[in-house]
C-alpha cells in the first residue's frame, strides 16, 4: 500500500503530534488537581476505592480515570505532569481512531473517514481535553469505543455475543469514569439517530446478546457505586448533592449551547456550513451517512440543553460526531471545489482558510508586539513558531488561489501541529508574576521554622497539589479548631483575613509572606484570589 493510502499510520502520526507533544506546558488546572491530589492519595495512602481527596471523601467523580492516572505516575513518577496528562492523550487517541473506524464502517470510504477523524483529532476542545488530565475525554472516549462496537452489533450478523460483551465493558468503563454523563449526551443521541435512519432490523436475533450487553453493562457500571455506598455513609449524601447540581449549579438558559459549533476552533465555518442541511444533502456521497451523523450532532446538543446546568466543556460529545458531519463537507470541498462558480459556496472557503492563513503570515510581527515584554529566555521557541506559521500561511494562499482545497486542508493541521510542538513552550511568555512563590516552598519554611501550617478555611486544589502532601484544615463542618502547637503556620486567603482575626484573638499572628500561585500579577484581571495565602505565624501569648 502506498504511504499516501496509508491513513491510518498517517492518523496515528498526527495525533502523536497533536496529544503527546509538551503534554507538560501549561500549569495544572483546579479540575486537574482534583484528579491528581487522589491518584497521589491512592498510591501514598492505599485509598484505591474508598477515594479522597486530601484526606476526605471523594466520590463526586467515579474513580476510573484517577486509577489510570495513578497507574501512570506509578511507572513515571507522581511529579511528572507529563505522565498524569498521558492516560487522558491516549484516551484520545483511542477516541479518534475508534471514530475513524466507524466513519469508514458507516461509508466504506477511507478518504472520508480520515478527514473527518483528523477534523476530530483537531477540534479545539477535543485538543484541549487531551491534554488536561481530568474525566470528561475518558467517558466519551470509553463511550465512542462503545458505540462503535454496538454499530457493529445492529449492523453485522456475526460475533454479536462477542460485540455484546466488548461494548458491555466499554459503557462501564464509560460510567465509571463520570456517571451516565456520556450515556446520555452521546450514546442516547446515537441510538435514536441510528434508529431513525438504519433502523434495529433482525432485532428477535439480538435480543438475547443485548441482554447479555445491559447485565454487563449494569455490573461493571455499578459495582463501585455499591461499594461506596456499602463501606462509607458519607457517600449516599455526597451523591445526592452532585446529582442536585445538575438542575440547581450553573443554571444557563436552553439556548446557551447553540454556538457549539465555535468549539471546534479553526473548523467553525465549515462546522457551521455542515449543519446547513438543505444545503449540503445532494452534495454529499452518502446521504444516508450524512443524516445519521446530523441527526446525531443535533439530537446531542438538544438533549444536553434540556438539563439546566451548563459549562462550555460539556460540549466535548457533540464534537464527536459533529466532526464526522463536518466531514463530508471537506470532502466535498475536495471533489467539487475547483468547479465551483457560485460565490456563495466559495467565499466562506477562502474566508475560513484565508484567515488562518493570514494569522501564520502576521504572527511574527503580532505574535513579537503581544509576547515582547515576556520572550527573555524564549526566543528560539518564538522564531521556530514564526517560522512554521509564516510558511505555512505563505503556502495557505498559494494553494488556495491554485484552488487545491485538499493541500489547504492538510495545512490546516500542520498549523496546529506547529502550535502545539512551538507556540505551548511560549506560555511561559504570558505568564508572568513577579510576586510567584509556589505552595512546594512551604516545606523548607516549616523546616527552619520547625512549625506546622494549616490551612485557615478552605481547601483550594491546585494549591494542594503544589505543596505535595495532604494539608489539614482549621474549620472543622464551620467549626475551627485550635491546634495543639504553642507555635503553627496558618494560611488565610484574602476573603477570611477579618474572620481569622475574630477566630484567634487571643493569638500573636505575625504575618510572614504571601504565597502566590497565580500565573499572571496582582495587575492582571486573571489574577485570582483563590490562588494565593498569607501566611501567619499563630502563637499563644
Amino acid at each position: 500500500m502506498k504511504f499516501e493510502r496509508n491513513y491510518l499510520l498517517l492518523l496515528l502520526l498526527t495525533c502523536a503530534a497533536i496529544f503527546f507533544v509538551n503534554l507538560n506546558s501549561l500549569p495544572v488546572n483546579i479540575m486537574e488537581a482534583r484528579n491528581f491530589i487522589t491518584a497521589r492519595e491512592m498510591l501514598n495512602d492505599g485509598h484505591w476505592l474508598l477515594t479522597t481527596i486530601n484526606g476526605e471523601p471523594r466520590y463526586q467523580k467515579p474513580p476510573l480515570p484517577t486509577w489510570l492516572t495513578a497507574f501512570s505516575a506509578a511507572i513515571f513518577g507522581i511529579k511528572s505532569i507529563w505522565a498524569l496528562r498521558l492516560p487522558a492523550a491516549i484516551m484520545t487517541l483511542f477516541l479518534v481512531l475508534f471514530s475513524y473506524k466507524l466513519a469508514k464502517k458507516l461509508t466504506s470510504e477511507k478518504l472520508y473517514a480520515f478527514i473527518s477523524s483528523l477534523i476530530m483529532a483537531t477540534s479545539f476542545y477535543i485538543v484541549a481535553s487531551a491534554r488536561d488530565g481530568q474525566w470528561d475525554i475518558y467517558t466519551h472516549g470509553f463511550m465512542a469505543i462503545c458505540i462503535y462496537l454496538l454499530y457493529l452489533f445492529f449492523t453485522k450478523e456475526t460475533h454479536k455475543y462477542r460485540n455484546a460483551i466488548l461494548a458491555g465493558l466499554f459503557f462501564g468503563c464509560s460510567f465509571l469514569s463520570k456517571g451516565p454523563v456520556s450515556l446520555y449526551a452521546l450514546l442516547l443521541p446515537f441510538l435514536i439517530s441510528f434508529g431513525i435512519v438504519y433502523k434495529y432490523r433482525n432485532f428477535r436475533k439480538r435480543w438475547v446478546p443485548l441482554l447479555v450487553f445491559l447485565v454487563v453493562s449494569t455490573v461493571v457500571s455499578g459495582w463501585w457505586h455499591w461499594y461506596t455506598m456499602t463501606f462509607d455513609p458519607a457517600a449516599a449524601e455526597i451523591t445526592k448533592k452532585e446529582t442536585t447540581n445538575w438542575i440547581s449549579y450553573e443554571i444557563k438558559p436552553f439556548y446557551y449551547y447553540w454556538s457549539f459549533f465555535t468549539q471546534s476552533g479553526v473548523w467553525t465555518i465549515p462546522a457551521f456550513i455542515a449543519l446547513l442541511y438543505p444545503y449540503l444533502k445532494n452534495r454529499v456521497f452518502n446521504k444516508k451517512a450524512y443524516l445519521f451523523t446530523f441527526l446525531w450532532t443535533m439530537l446531542s446538543v438538544i438533549l444536553l440543553s434540556l438539563i439546566p446546568e451548563k459549562k462550555s466543556r460539556y460540549l466535548l460529545p457533540v464534537l464527536i460526531p459533529m466532526a464526522l458531519n463536518t466531514g463530508f463537507y471537506i470532502e466535498y470541498l475536495f471533489r467539487r471545489f475547483k468547479e465551483l462558480k457560485d460565490k456563495r459556496e466559495t467565499i466562506p472557503v477562502y474566508f475560513n482558510f484565508g484567515l488562518i492563513g493570514f494569522i501564520g503570515i502576521a504572527f511574527p510581527i503580532g505574535g513579537y508586539i503581544f509576547l515582547k515584554d515576556g520572550l527573555a529566555g524564549n526566543w528560539v521557541w518564538f522564531v521556530l513558531l514564526s517560522l512554521a506559521l509564516f510558511s505555512i500561511g505563505i503556502f495557505m494562499f498559494r494553494n488556495l488561489f491554485r484552488r487545491k482545497i485538499a493541500t489547504v486542508f492538510y495545512l490546516t493541521i500542520a498549523f496546529i501541529v506547529a502550535v502545539i510542538w512551538f507556540g505551548l513552550p511560549l506560555s511561559k511568555a504570558i505568564t508572568i508574576n513577579p510576586d510567584y512563590k509556589p505552595f512546594s516552598e512551604l516545606h523548607n519554611f516549616e523546616e527552619k521554622e520547625n512549625i506546622k501550617i494549616y490551612e485557615f478555611s478552605g481547601m483550594t486544589p491546585e494549591l494542594i497539589w503544589d505543596y505535595g502532601e495532604k494539608m489539614e484544615m482549621l474549620n472543622k463542618d464551620g467549626e475551627f479548631i485550635t491546634p495543639v502547637e504553642d507555635r503553627f503556620g496558618v494560611l488565610v486567603s484574602e476573603e477570611s483575613l477579618e474572620h481569622f482575626k475574630e477566630v484567634y484573638p487571643n493569638f500573636k499572628r505575625e504575618h510572614i509572606a504571601r504565597y502566590d500561585m497565580n500565573p499572571k500579577g496582582p495587575d492582571s484581571r486573571t489574577h485570582k484570589t483563590r490562588l494565593y495565602r498569607e501566611l501567619f505565624i499563630v502563637s499563644k501569648k
